[in-house]
């Protein structure tokens, strides 16, 4: 029986957890704004995965160690070929004795764990797997998991309802996600960039802010979107209004893990293929998996995760487009550090 292992918890002392601080989502990601003593403060309270010396110790052929940014447990055709048993008869075969799972709050702790040798494939979005990527870290593109992921742009109470009324005024997002992508991309089309300040704040302390008062706006994930929405928040603007500035959501792998198992793009896409045609099918049955994995109510996981975005292949034409498009623009803000192809990234079919 294969072995699986989920690694969650707040923030350590040891030498691993210790480096996820505000300096990764500052330097890692290199976002040009900075981080002001706000930011800090809020990056400090990000819950951090513990991963423990045993998960370090478990690099070798027979142990697969997969991070992930979300819930308890992951959602999409990974989270369903897990539970679905589809990961384990497959990866069994492959020879994987035992996987272990590892939670991380953002794109930006994944990359980190990335680099320090903590895990062997990551599943984050778009903008932090560039970024890495275009910092020269040896990373491989191995599948777009999903495209055209929403991202929303969502107003306080009683507050601004355009984007013209927030001129002046303070937006929030998490820093080197999706979101803040399609937030400086939302900007520049409105020619309102310099005209707003733009903070980092995490999806978790979101609608706190909002009913506090402390941003004017939040710029936000395609699920807590809805649901602030549910909630009475007025929406100014989504990515789906705007051409370019949805999200994708990928699957990554170090080439240093490839090198030791160059069957396992095959492998591991030919497991997620059968996980996304399986969740189609059973539609109902993902979708209160889902729910009750995120805690979101059933009618706003089918509006923020509508099946059409799932891909049954690796690259999915539509994707592969919606992924360019986010890399040039991340170079031309200076945001990724330098270009690359996206032929000379992902693995070869």
């Amino acid at each position: 029986m294969l072995s699986f292992k989920v690694v969650t918890g707040s923030i350590s002392k040891n030498k691993f957890t210790s480096r996820l601080s505000t300096s990764v989502a500052c330097v890692l990601l290199l976002v040009t704004t900075g981080c002001s003593q706000d930011e800090t403060k809020s990056a400090q309270s990000i819950e951090a995965v513990n991963v423990n010396n045993t998960v370090a110790a478990s690099n070798n052929i027979s142990t697969l160690r997969i991070g992930y940014v979300g819930s308890s447990e992951p959602t999409g055709p990974l989270g369903w070929a897990k539970k679905k048993g589809i990961l384990d008869r497959e990866l069994q075969k492959a020879g994987f004795k035992n996987i272990t799972f590892a939670r991380f709050p953002n794109g930006p702790d994944l990359n980190e764990a990335l680099v320090a040798g903590q895990l062997d494939v990551g599943s984050l979005g778009d903008t932090p797997a560039i970024v890495l990527r275009a910092r020269g870290q040896e990373t491989r593109l191995l599948r777009i998991i999903q495209f055209n992921t929403t991202a929303w742009l969502v107003a306080k109470k009683n507050g601004a309802r355009s984007l013209a009324e927030l001129k002046g005024q303070k937006i929030a997002t998490q820093k080197g996600s999706y979101m803040h992508r399609y937030l400086l991309g939302l900007l520049a089309e409105a020619k309102i960039a310099k005209d707003v300040k733009v903070v980092h704040l995490m999806t978790t302390e979101a609608k706190a802010a909002l009913e506090r008062g402390d941003v004017a706006a939040y710029a936000t994930s395609s699920d807590l979107g809805p649901f602030l929405k549910s909630q009475g928040f007025p929406v100014i603007d989504s990515s789906a209004n705007h051409k370019g500035l949805s999200g994708t959501s990928l699957v990554i792998a170090t080439e240093s893990f490839l090198a030791k198992q160059p069957d396992f793009p095959h492998k591991f896409n030919g497991i997620l293929t059968e996980a996304a045609k399986d969740l189609k099918a059973n539609s109902e049955e993902y979708y209160q998996y889902h729910a009750q994995i995120t805690k979101y109510p059933i009618d706003i996981i089918k509006v923020s995760f509508p099946l059409k975005q799932v891909s049954e292949e690796p690259l999915p034409a539509e994707g592969v487009k919606l992924l360019e498009g986010t890399k040039n623009f991340l170079v031309s803000q200076g945001l990724a550090k330098s270009n690359f192809k996206l032929t000379d990234w992902a693995v070869e079919k």
